[in-house]
């Protein structure tokens, strides 16, 4: 499907002028709350040398990781406190409410002082500011989906919500390329030392920007309506859960709908980053604009997957999307780790490293690697090591000290300097080498992942919006989403990371991804209803 198609499909559902206005007002604002959940995501990398002890770089990696993923932890108790007030109060209200919190966390995350500063305060103080990120978010975008289409034309709520669902993209996009602007703009240490802060500093902007705007826009008619005619639900959260059929659609849209849309989202518009950066040992500026590309080549299919599924229903798109995805993942990162540095590719190829010693297996602990500020063991220390220049390694656990065998020489005792040597004797890129990308091939791959989440995000927010009544509409949509999105999406980059160190896989981690995106496709196409053309106001 070409631009141009794209293009008419959209032509062809043109807005009307009060359509276009309440659309703009709520996806700028949500656009805002994405800039701001996701700016720490961009700079993950970064955070873990800046908020978290030195000494041991695979478990910073993971802690900040980790903190991306606290943002997802309070998402879901967002939507249930916030949808509850949605439910109760009203679209619009809510969403103003959200937007401040957001906006305040946001801006807060631009004075902190960093761990050398402050030492542990430094990381928990970050901590306590992605969770109110997460809490707002967690009301924001069910508000937003749902006031839109309670507004929208039925024939046209596929088309006019997908312009909610881009948001999340914008949202990263507008992050790198502040980023990359920033960079740009100064040296790489005066980045690292304060100019980090001016993303999260002057999101003050597009704060009051979104603010302005908002505050112009009116309450639903749908709600209004329910709330005429006093239909509307005395506690939303309650009607959720204890209703058995309320219940039975929350369960259907987070594992037939929205768990697989997440981790398929997450993993190509965030581990693909790290994975660029940490694995490929691209630059920053490289992966970054890439991924840049590859977004806006691919954005527009939001929008007509979602005007397909005003055609042809919502379903089955999104069914579809969860299935090829579960197919295509592995294969599609596999592609990006030969596109995306060609020599560590062929090292790793013909490179095999076994590492063998007592101390070993008790070394994969996840927990124990996010809170230990030294590497505690030599084999610890191996693990980072390995990992960190992409080398591929099993475990045994016959012997102490620690050896290691590298391909089919005998197994040794290295030190560190040793091993490099060792590693890059056998062609293995030294560190200082930058990696040489096939910059087109990269876009294409980085450019089917997008594809991918487009196709199943593109439908989502009208097929749950119609999924809901609408007494407990912003609370069932919120919830569904927060609880997929927050607990099985968020955590993807942590969990593929922690498998990769546990396993020295470096694909080993998409497992996860691949799971649940099969999972989802399995239930959706037994269980998910076909949504299209409901009536809103039941």
């Amino acid at each position: 499907m070409s631009f141009q198609s794209i293009t008419a499909a959209s032509q062809s559902h043109d807005l009307d002028r009060d359509t276009k206005r309440i659309v703009f007002a709520a996806a700028l604002g949500t656009v805002f709350e994405w800039y701001d959940f996701f700016i720490y995501g961009s700079l993950a990398v970064l955070f873990s040398t800046l908020f978290f002890p030195k000494g041991n770089e695979t478990a910073a990696l993971l802690a900040a990781l980790a903190t991306f993923g606290a943002g997802f932890v309070l998402r879901p108790f967002g939507a249930v406190v916030f949808g509850r007030l949605g439910d109760l109060v009203g679209r619009k209200k809510t969403f103003l409410v959200t937007m401040l919190v957001m906006g305040f966390a946001t801006v807060a995350v631009g004075f902190l002082p960093t761990f050398e500063s402050i030492g542990w305060a430094a990381p928990i103080l970050l901590v306590c500011l992605r969770l109110l990120q997460g809490l707002a978010v967690g009301g924001e975008f069910g508000g937003a989906v749902t006031y839109v289409a309670e507004h929208a034309d039925v024939e046209r709520r596929g088309f006019t919500t997908s312009w909610i669902q881009i948001t999340a993209t914008f949202g990263l996009f507008l992050s790198l390329i502040v980023i990359v602007l920033c960079r740009a703009s100064m040296s790489a240490e005066d980045f690292a030392n304060w100019g980090w802060r001016i993303p999260f500093i002057g999101s003050i902007v597009l704060l009051l920007l979104s603010l302005y705007i908002r505050l112009k826009l009116q309450e639903s008619p749908i709600f209004q309506e329910m709330k005429a005619q006093g239909k509307g639900s005395k506690n939303p959260i309650a009607d959720t859960f204890a209703d058995g059929r309320n219940l039975r659609h929350v369960l259907v849209a987070i594992f037939g709908a929205v768990a697989g849309q997440a981790v398929i989202w997450y993993t190509g518009h965030f581990y693909s980053l790290y994975f660029m950066t940490t694995t490929l040992r691209m630059s920053q500026d490289q992966a970054s604009f890439y991924l840049l590309t590859a977004l806006a080549l691919g954005t527009p299919f939001f929008l007509f997957f979602g005007w397909l599924s005003d055609k042809v229903g919502r379903k089955w798109i999104v069914v579809t999307g969860c299935a090829l995805s579960a197919l295509l993942i592995i294969p599609l990162f596999q592609g990006l780790a030969s596109y995306g540095n060609p020599a560590l590719a062929q090292f790793r190829s013909k490179t095999s490293v076994v590492l063998t010693g007592n101390g070993c297996r008790q070394d994969q602990s996840f927990v124990g690697q996010l809170f230990r500020p030294k590497a505690a063991t030599h084999c610890q220390t191996v693990k980072a090591l390995l990992t960190a220049h992409a080398v591929p390694y099993t475990i045994n656990t016959d012997a102490e000290p620690l050896r290691i065998q590298i391909n089919d020489d005998a197994p040794k005792t290295f030190d560190d300097a040793a091993l490099l040597a060792a590693l890059t004797e056998k062609g293995m890129p030294p560190a200082n080498t930058p990696a040489q990308p096939n910059g087109p091939m990269v876009v294409a791959v980085l450019f089917a992942l997008i594809f991918l989440a487009t196709m199943v995000y593109g439908p989502l927010g009208a097929l749950l919006v119609e999924l809901f009544p609408v007494r407990i509409r912003y609370s069932g949509v919120s919830v569904a989403l927060q609880l997929g999105n927050g607990w099985i999406g968020g955590f993807a980059p942590f969990v593929a990371t922690a498998v990769v160190i546990a396993t020295g896989d470096i694909f080993g981690g998409l497992w996860y991804t691949v799971a649940f995106a099969g999972l989802t496709a399995v239930i959706g196409a037994f269980l998910l209803p076909e949504t299209r053309g409901r009536d809103l106001s039941n």
